[in-house]
């Protein structure tokens, strides 16, 4: 076996498909080197097996699995340690405190905000011109929602996004670690701005928020909520935004098909979230104990590496995986978003978002291209989140 992990690959950070297919090809679950002393984990590329996983007695608490390694790192604890690190009983009591707040009514209400948003960045474009769409439309929408949605002022937005960036800096640890304080600092204050003067954002509704025995979030899970809700609220929706404009770039035939029929465009971003996946890799997991995933032992101790962006392309779930079709009758069993306990609690809020960004540019700029050769586009040095670093088009 090699040494060298297959997720340091330069290549992997380009087009990671034909590594994922050359892994599944050997096994849906398979032992893999990381690329540091010796250790391996198991890399879960097969999409039975990653929804297996996915609902498998598998471990997030990370403080358990690095208990007693000196790690020589100094990532702040509200980032170290958030809701999707915990497992049950601890993680069922979080989330059920945060979907009382995180409710469907509320991502509904923000529909017509998120529309005018769209409208008001596109709006200074000028036919003729070029522009990056990640920087002016992609990156911009998720984080202004998202700030909005917590009552962050607009003056502090661009330090949200700056920081939040940082932290997916794949390698980097000190300035993953400096970011990781800088925004834990600069929630808590927001968070005790919130306390001593309520309004009416979702940070106020967690600050206040209980269940029938009276049960509140701590100090400590507050602010690592709100972490957590700031950076996962809008790092992988511009992902998101980024690929799936690309695709369709990329697939004129299919965008033509979107182009004369908007009406579809809620069955499509499911197309397009499974054949380019935002989270490829899914956050850490860990076997407490002996797990068996279709068959294949996953040893007690072991790293886990479910890859949706994998299971997503698994031709025995997809037929003809590697083309994209908007109109593929089971786009929707797609795992982007994950599944069972730990899915993505923010999904209806992404979903809105990529709607309502692709009907605004269909709408306002039916001929889009891109502006370079696709394999001139560079992409984020990131294992989780597969996302462009920009996005050139012409107008």
């Amino acid at each position: 076996m090699a040494s060298e992990s297959p997720f340091a690959d330069p290549e992997f950070y380009r087009d990671r498909y034909p590594i994922y297919a050359a892994l599944r090809g050997r096994s849906p679950v398979l032992q893999v080197p990381m690329g540091d002393g010796g250790a391996t984990a198991i890399a879960v590329t097969g999409y039975e097996q990653a929804r297996q996983a996915f609902a498998a007695a598998l471990s997030k608490d990370t403080g358990a699995y690095f208990a007693g390694r000196p790690s020589g790192r100094s990532l702040h604890p509200a980032v170290a340690h958030t809701m999707l690190h915990t497992d049950p009983p601890e993680h069922t009591r979080l989330r059920r405190l945060v979907t009382k707040a995180f409710t469907p009514a509320r991502v509904d209400g923000l529909r017509p905000y998120i529309r005018s948003l769209a409208e008001q960045l596109v709006g200074v474009w000028e036919p003729g011109r070029e522009v990056d769409l990640v920087e002016e439309l992609a990156g911009p929408l998720p984080v202004t929602v998202i700030c909005q949605l917590l009552g962050v002022p607009p003056i502090d937005r661009p330090s949200i996004r700056a920081w939040s960036t940082d932290l997916f800096a794949t390698g980097d640890h000190q300035r993953i670690d400096a970011a990781s304080h800088a925004l834990a600092g600069y929630m808590a204050e927001l968070i005790a701005g919130k306390r001593a003067k309520p309004d009416r954002s979702l940070l106020a509704d967690l600050i206040a928020v209980h269940d029938d025995n009276s049960d509140r979030l701590g100090e400590d899970e507050l602010l690592s909520l709100t972490v957590l809700l700031l950076v996962a609220g809008h790092e992988t929706t511009t992902a998101a935004i980024g690929n799936s404009v690309l695709a369709l770039l990329q697939h004129p035939a299919e965008l033509e098909h979107l182009r004369t029929s908007p009406h579809c465009i809620r069955t499509a971003v499911d197309e397009l979230l499974r054949y380019d996946s935002p989270v490829s890799i899914a956050t850490w997991r860990w076997a407490p104990d002996d797990v068996d995933l279709s068959g294949t032992q996953v040893p007690a101790g072991s790293p886990v590496f479910v890859c949706p962006g994998a299971a997503n392309r698994d031709p025995l779930r997809f037929p003809d995986p590697d083309r994209l079709d908007l109109g593929r009758a089971d786009a929707a069993a797609h795992l982007a978003f994950g599944h069972g306990i730990h899915r993505c609690l923010g999904a209806p809020l992404a979903l809105a978002e990529i709607e309502i960004v692709l009907a605004v540019l269909l709408e306002r700029f039916p001929n889009l291209q891109l502006a370079v050769p696709a394999d001139q586009l560079v992409w984020r040095q990131s294992r989780l989140v597969r996302g462009l670093g920009a996005l050139p088009v012409q107008l």
